[in-house]
């Protein structure tokens, strides 16, 4: 037998790992950076207006808190991107009993405010685990489908990742947390898109889903059964028919709509936005922080906002075709879908076309929870984004 003497520095022969990282310059060439731009220009805006909007609040502004959130999920953000997504996918079936196991804690263990379970008190922070779990969640979910792309085209494999999907829905429902339970089922519904669920499927899963909604709504209160709670039916009873209660159920949406419109083209300023510092707009640093932006930085200001945010969603679609597997795709598409459904249902509850849920602001909205986990999804992308460059 004779052997060949082979040249080990060709190309085709060298380690995969070698061929594929090209050192720091090569994984830094491959980040979005356009992506990672658009993240912390809205931190740095955000942060700038959480600083005017707070200004005039007991205890003064809280910007320099929630700048340091914003490091947290910065480190996060190196952290998730330097992390290969398939890391994720193998250890998916821990990330879901996890998140149940702290959705189930905060409901035993959970700091009670205005009759929500939502937090663990750990003294210098307030954990929101629900927050957490958005990106968590989309995790689980994608590499359960991913793991079964061949079996699409059978309806109990959506079946099945809609019944998993259901506990962690359901136990941050009953905190009671309405919007991020929305936020959950909207990346839920991303997920199965993406991954290519029959539309039949998809369509019978949503009517399923409409006529859950409906006996929640109507019929289940009709017939005696309230599941969701008094302030939560007024609020949407508000919505449905606004005007009808000023004082009361509508007060917090009416104020929040006087505030944007007040703000005119430029805005009012910090010192003249009296809907704000003078506490009119309620919540005015969390649910109600696009209203006090609007108000303080007017049309011009809020429009920024949005265009920043356009961007993060356009480049996070462009990581979902770019992937380099399913489940890099699916995981990329439910991030942006919950993340442009969270920006769609907060800033639509301070103009009055969608019911109060307590969705915050991304990235703008004060919450550590919320700072952190959105950066660390950001991460997430990146490294979805890093792998697929690398692949082609």
């Amino acid at each position: 037998m004779t052997i060949e003497a082979v040249d080990s520095r060709a190309r085709g022969l060298r380690p995969r790992r070698e061929a594929e990282s090209g050192g720091v310059v090569g994984f830094l060439r491959h980040v979005d950076w356009v992506l990672l731009g658009a993240a912390v220009a809205i931190v740095a805006y955000g942060l700038r207006a959480i600083d005017g909007i707070t200004k005039h609040d007991p205890g003064g502004s809280v910007a320099g808190r929630q700048a340091l959130y914003a490091l947290v999920g910065g480190a996060l953000l190196v952290v998730a991107t330097l992390i290969d997504p398939a890391v994720y996918r193998r250890y998916k079936s821990v990330i879901y009993g996890g998140t149940l196991a702290l959705m189930a804690l905060v409901l035993v263990a959970g700091a009670a405010t205005r009759g929500s379970h939502r937090w663990i008190d750990v003294g210098f922070f307030q954990f929101q685990p629900s927050e957490f779990g958005k990106v968590f969640f989309t995790l689980f979910v994608a590499g359960f489908l991913a793991d079964r792309a061949k079996r699409l085209h059978e309806f109990s494999v959506p079946l099945a990742a809609v019944a998993l999907a259901a506990g962690p829905i359901a136990l941050v429902f009953v905190q009671p947390d309405v919007g991020t339970a929305l936020v959950y089922t909207a990346a839920l519904g991303a997920v199965l898109f993406t991954v290519g669920v029959r539309w039949l499927h998809l369509a019978v899963m949503g009517v399923a889903g409409l006529l859950g909604v409906l006996a929640v709504l109507w019929w289940l209160p009709a017939a005696g059964v309230n599941v969701l709670k008094p302030y939560q039916a007024h609020r949407l009873t508000g919505f449905t028919h606004p005007g009808t209660d000023p004082r009361g159920a509508n007060y917090n949406i009416e104020q929040s709509i006087i505030a944007v419109g007040a703000g005119g083209l430029r805005g009012r300023g910090v010192a003249g936005a009296t809907q704000t510092r003078l506490d009119y707009t309620p919540a005015h640093a969390t649910d109600f922080a696009f209203s006090s932006l609007a108000e303080q930085r007017g049309f011009l200001g809020a429009s920024f906002l949005l265009l920043l945010y356009l961007l993060v969603v356009w480049r996070g679609l462009k990581i979902v075709t770019a992937s380099r597997d399913l489940f890099g795709a699916a995981v990329a598409g439910g991030i942006v879908f919950a993340f442009m459904f969270q920006v769609y249902v907060n800033v639509g509850m301070a103009i009055g076309i969608a019911p109060i849920t307590g969705i915050p602001l991304p990235f703008v909205s004060v919450g550590g929870s919320s700072m952190i986990t959105n950066l660390l999804a950001v991460g997430i992308l990146q490294s979805i984004h890093v792998r697929g460059r690398r692949r082609h």
